[in-house]
């Protein structure tokens, strides 16, 4: 699949989400079969740049191209000026939030809720085209199929940002007022495409290789987008390639394997924010780690009082090597994709 000048190796991305898709783990999740990542959203907002927050989510140092970086806001001028300032920095791709259900992000009417304004939802992607396209960058955006039920309108926002100059559409299948409750619905997508030429990724409740499988056949998307499965089973990229090149299950992975990703993971993750932010943010990510695991929930409180690296890595060290000993093989109910979806 291209994007630009970009030939990319697969069509299984990473989803971009807040919190989650740092540097370290989206070159996790590329490691274990994501053809794409996108990053979390950075604010277009000047006077944030140079926070600590915006400036780790802007740290590309060592990542494999094509580097994409998402913004997110609400005025066309400052969303121009925010690409610009991202191309800079390493920036190879841009794309838009639309698709952003939080409230904190919604009630200043940037994310999803721009939805709502389809003239200034166009204002944005014309002005942040007419920045990146003489640099050679593209633009992608990510929405919703809508506002709520009776606002479903990503098929008119998907032409005109397509005749703006939008190079890839991913669609969320869910409406900004659903957030990630209930299911998704593939109908708009597969919608979607149908109405446009660029590629079309599609994004929700995509938890397992049949899954995959099945949303592809239904909307007929260029690509799959995976976020929430992906936490804790960023492995879940390789299964689904896997699966969907030749029809069958790999073998769930082995558990020493689940252990070596986790504590490289757990390095990067420290180096990037320090120890004492490090430890703090890592939690979540072990967390999810072992939530499906035997004793995951006991070893999850007991890792959340620890506040040292040294105390972090032993813990996990000594639970894999417990675990390993009675199962070889990450254990079935680990891989089983209700228990995953369920608990996300």
């Amino acid at each position: 699949m291209r994007l630009g000048p970009f030939e990319l190796p697969n069509t299984l991305f990473v989803a971009p989400m807040a919190g989650v898709t740092d540097r370290p783990f989206r070159q996790l999740c590329r490691r274990l079969g994501a053809g794409h990542a996108v990053s979390e959203m950075i604010t277009s907002r000047r006077d944030l740049w140079n926070s600590l927050k915006t400036s780790r989510r802007a740290d590309h140092a060592g990542e494999p191209g094509p580097i994409a970086v998402q913004i997110a806001g609400t005025d066309a001028a400052m969303m121009a000026e925010a690409a610009a300032y991202n191309i800079d920095r390493g920036a190879q791709i841009i794309d838009i939030n639309m698709g952003c259900p939080a409230k904190k992000v919604c009630t200043k009417w940037a994310g999803s809720a721009l939805m709502r304004d389809e003239p200034l939802a166009l204002a944005i992607v014309e002005a942040v085209v007419a920045t990146c396209a003489p640099r050679g960058v593209p633009v992608t955006l990510k929405m919703r199929t809508g506002w709520c039920a009776a606002e479903r309108n990503a098929v008119a926002l998907a032409r005109a940002a397509e005749s703006a100059g939008v190079a890839m559409l991913t669609v969320h299948g869910r409406t900004r007022e659903q957030g990630y409750r209930g299911e998704a619905e593939y109908d708009t997508i597969a919608a979607v495409k149908a109405a446009v030429r660029v590629p079309v990724v599609a994004n929700g409740d995509i938890d397992s290789p049949e899954k995959a499988r099945e949303v592809l056949r239904r909307t007929g998307a260029d690509a799959l987008m995976i976020g929430r499965a992906a936490q804790g089973r960023p492995w879940i990229f390789r299964e689904v390639g896997h699966f969907l090149a030749t029809g069958e299950r790999l073998a769930p992975p082995a558990t020493r394997e689940v252990q070596q990703w986790l504590v490289e993971h757990l390095h990067e993750h420290y180096a990037l924010y320090g120890e004492y932010a490090g430890v703090r943010t890592a939690r979540k990510h072990i967390g999810w780690a072992v939530r499906a695991l035997p004793g995951g929930e006991a070893f999850r409180a007991a890792m959340n009082t620890l506040d040292s690296v040294d105390a972090q890595v032993a813990a996990v060290g000594t639970f894999f090597d417990e675990l390993a000993q009675a199962h070889p093989l990450l254990p079935v109910d680990a891989a089983n994709d209700d228990q995953l979806a369920r608990s996300a």
